[in-house]
């Protein structure tokens, strides 16, 4: 059954214009947690030269995936895998770029730790590792907006809520990544551009 995220309408155009910027010429795409599927097709209309595989963990994603995948007709996305972040084994051996959008606040850090850590696993060196979402800044204020809905995420589940940057960079480094560049986006969200050292 198809699902339908209200963001990604507003923000598929923005993330494409970085991607653009960011991505190989060709190649395999790992997109970790693609949720509803409306994103990966977006992509794969945009980028024809690029092969695009989905995931998600969540079986119902999965499904919704497929069937957008399925009525989109076309030819350069892979059929959806199941893939968990925080797993140590990811079911790939080797892609081109990782892409997630919209994951690393609605999951507890475990799957942050695992996506670095599994990104570093399958990427070869100076290959990109995209993060989109809400982060909490040093030296920036949070915007209010941004705070509220920390707290709504907390209350849902205590493992939760947006990342301290600092705190991803500094896991970003242990596992082999440099960030490059910093996005600003609509809504107060950030694209960070992470690149595996050589």
């Amino acid at each position: 059954m198809k699902r339908h995220a209200p963001a990604t309408a507003r923000n598929s155009r923005p993330i494409a214009n970085v991607l653009q910027q960011e991505l190989p010429e060709k190649g395999l795409i790992l997109e970790v947690a693609s949720g509803t599927g409306e994103h990966v097709v977006f992509f794969a209309r945009l980028f024809p030269a690029l092969n695009w595989q989905p995931s998600d963990h969540d079986l119902g994603a999965l499904s919704s995936i497929t069937e957008y995948v399925s009525d989109a007709m076309v030819s350069n996305i892979h059929r959806p895998i199941a893939l968990d972040a925080a797993s140590p084994d990811w079911p790939m051996a080797q892609c081109d770029a990782v892409l997630c959008i919209n994951m690393v606040h609605i999951s507890p850090w475990d799957a942050t730790i695992g996506l670095f850590r599994g990104a570093a696993s399958i990427l070869p060196d100076s290959s990109p590792l995209i993060i989109y979402g809400p982060f909490i800044e040093e030296n920036v204020e949070t915007a209010d907006s941004n705070v509220a809905f920390h707290r709504s995420l907390v209350a849902r589940n205590g493992e939760w809520g947006l990342r301290n940057l600092p705190k991803v960079d500094a896991l970003a480094e242990q596992h082999g990544f440099t960030r490059i560049k910093k996005c600003p986006m609509p809504a107060n969200n950030l694209m960070l551009i992470y690149r595996k050292k050589s």
